[in-house]
């Protein structure tokens, strides 16, 4: 079945860079784009008049938040002492919080969000902290399914973990370590691969996706590596996003980050590096040239997030230059690609002080092509014949969108995702007119409330202190009581 949409601007791939046509269109058939341009004379079996809108291909996410998200419960402490789990609690008293019949419904609830902000490729990142170690083969075996239904394009594996991060009972932090959980966890992601790899028509990969760098032992990075090269398959690996990471790799082996995957074989093509801030030491973090970057798939920057933690990417154009290659990740909740590629672009005249660092191109192209790269795809991220049919709506009509001018800066400064109107997947709508077939909005956002206030009710346990709600999330302002 073929499908044209028209709209006021559509933003096609010229076999270099993406282009600008106005008062234009872009025809799929089936799965893949036939025609991107101004006219098109050949038959369609249904027409979409998008109007004043931008039709652009669909954004990649390669941190997409899949969980409800933590960071409204953690980005404003002074002291997160207590939001992690205490050495106690690791040892003695460690559970899931929830059934998998729970974690699977927090697991389409965020799906759904990506979807409705425009994300039609995801590679997921969800906390374990709710978990009884890390994710299972179960959790992800149900992922599957759930992104097969909705139609997602999503590189998946179950995360894994040889230790924990602690608070000891005098405060102190450090990693309490269980490595044959670590070994099982690579097993099952292995098998996992294996098992799911180009699922449902191909939308479904494979990818090996450890934990943080300082949570994973060097013989498990090691194993990790080959196993990434008999699978074929992509590694992420979050790493150089914290000054405990960087200590405590400085005190275990006198080494920084880069040089510890020098030495475990993962600094190459197939490793993506989530967050890549630090490229210097303890004492100077933000020294260092980010040139040994350039070997890696790519570096996935995740601007809004962490200004929520008060930190910067220091500088975007700089990476650029270096010949890193830039992919965005959401990483948080509202998952919203438009704000981060906004964030990004005020972050990086920020730090630099410079108007033109960051330019709203330049991150317009680590949303769509940068992530294409990363994962070795050239029919990604692109309008264009012959590429995946994979395309975003946002509609610029609104009152609130104010005058258009160029519609890449318009798109980042005036529109969030609550603007994307329509995603297709595969040349399948998903999202039509902002609703998600079989999907029960109402239902599903009460159930989600439910879902975490559980969770965050269950911070409580986990604490050293053993601190209520009351004290480790105290209200903005004095809570008044209905009859009060």
């Amino acid at each position: 079945m073929s499908t044209l949409v028209r709209a006021s601007f559509v933003i096609g791939f010229d076999g270099d860079d993406h282009v600008i046509h106005r008062d234009a269109c872009v025809v799929y058939d089936r799965d893949r784009i036939v025609h991107v341009g101004r006219s098109y004379d050949g038959p369609v079996d249904e027409v979409i008049d998008a109007g004043e809108a931008i039709v652009g291909p669909g954004f990649i996410d390669l941190d997409a938040l899949a969980d409800i998200d933590h960071a409204i419960l953690d980005t404003w402490h002074a002291d997160s002492s207590g939001l992690g789990w205490s050495q106690d609690y690791a040892v003695n008293r460690r559970r899931a919080v929830f059934p998998l019949e729970d974690t699977l419904f927090m697991r389409e609830y965020a799906l759904t969000q990506l979807i409705r902000n425009g994300i039609t490729t995801a590679m997921p990142i969800a906390a374990e902290t709710h978990s009884a170690w890390a994710e299972s083969y179960e959790e992800l075996a149900g992922v599957v399914e759930i992104a097969g239904r909705l139609g997602l394009r999503m590189y998946l594996g179950p995360s894994y973990r040889s230790g924990v991060p602690v608070l000891r009972a005098d405060g102190s932090r450090d990693v309490h370590w269980e490595p044959e959980l670590g070994e099982k966890g690579l097993a099952d992601a292995i098998r996992f691969v294996r098992d799911v790899d180009g699922a449902h028509d191909g939308r479904i990969r494979g990818a090996l996706l450890p934990c943080r760098i300082e949570t994973v032992t060097l013989d498990l990075l090691r194993a990790t590596a080959r196993a990434a090269e008999g699978l074929d398959c992509l590694v992420r690996l979050h790493c150089m996003q914290g000054m405990t990471e960087l200590r405590l790799l400085r005190e275990w082996y006198g080494r920084h980050p880069l040089d510890v995957l020098a030495e475990v074989g993962l600094l190459g093509p197939r490793l993506l590096i989530p967050h890549a801030l630090y490229l210097g030491d303890p004492e100077t973090p933000f020294e260092g040239s980010p040139d040994r970057l350039a070997a890696l798939a790519g570096i996935v920057h995740c601007p809004l997030t962490f200004v929520r933690y008060g930190d910067a990417l220091r500088d975007f154009d700089r990476y650029r230059e270096a010949g890193v290659n830039m992919a965005l990740g959401t990483d948080s909740f509202p998952p919203d690609m438009i704000r981060n590629m906004d964030y990004g672009n005020n972050l990086a005249k920020l730090v630099t002080g410079r108007l033109e660092a960051g330019s709203a191109a330049d991150y317009y192209r680590a949303a769509t092509l940068g992530g294409a790269r990363a994962l070795g795809r050239d029919d990604l991220g692109r309008l264009a014949p012959g590429a995946k049919a994979d395309l975003v709506v946002v509609d610029l009509s609104g009152p609130r969108t104010g005058p258009v001018d160029d519609p890449i800066r318009t798109l980042l400064m005036n529109c969030t995702g609550a603007d994307v109107s329509t995603v297709v997947i595969d040349g399948r709508p998903v999202m039509r007119d902002r609703m998600i077939a079989g999907v029960d909005e109402e239902s599903m956002r009460l159930r989600a409330q439910t879902y975490f206030e559980t969770m965050k009710a269950a911070y409580s346990e986990r604490d050293h202190m053993r601190r209520d709600q009351a004290l480790l999330f105290p209200a903005s302002f004095r809570v008044v009581e209905a009859g009060s």
